[in-house]
């Protein structure tokens, strides 16, 4: 089963929306894009693998496989992108500004019942990350000056 995340990039934060055979399961936030610098950036566009993991400070929650440059990257439910937190994308349930979003509690819980429930079937799990179309202008002809 194939997962979409479909991103709008800021200075703030990269917002999103995760859907599944066109339907939208939740919002997500992340920090802006750095380039792939971690921690301070949100991660290359591509298709993962997720799998579930249990940590005593995360509770059970998902995780991204392989990612370039970071090797594995959480999805945690927060409202918003913080420098203290690890590498993560955040599910939410409504975006209210850059990389700030709310009821994320909700949303994170309503992904992972879909994929813990996917994953129980023995089926793998994919997410596609991409640009809006129109979205992805707005990386290419701002970065340089977000960079600086």
């Amino acid at each position: 089963m194939k997962l979409h995340l479909e991103r709008e990039y800021w200075p703030g934060g990269t917002n999103g929306t995760i859907t599944i055979d066109g339907h939208k399961i939740c919002h997500t936030i992340e920090k802006p894009w750095r380039r792939n610098t971690s921690p301070e950036s949100c991660i290359p566009e591509g298709v993962y693998k997720l799998k579930r993991e249990f940590s005593e400070k995360w509770g059970w929650h998902m995780v991204i496989e392989q990612v370039p440059g970071r090797g594995e990257v959480r999805l945690l439910p927060r409202n918003w992108k913080s420098t203290e937190l690890p590498d993560c994308i955040i599910p939410v349930t409504a975006i209210k500004g850059e990389g700030v979003g709310i009821q994320s509690k909700h949303a994170f819980e309503k992904l992972k019942d879909l994929v813990f429930s996917i994953l129980n079937e023995q089926e793998q799990v994919l997410l596609e990350i991409r640009s809006y179309p129109d979205a992805a202008l707005n990386l290419v002809h701002y970065e340089l000056s977000w960079m600086d």
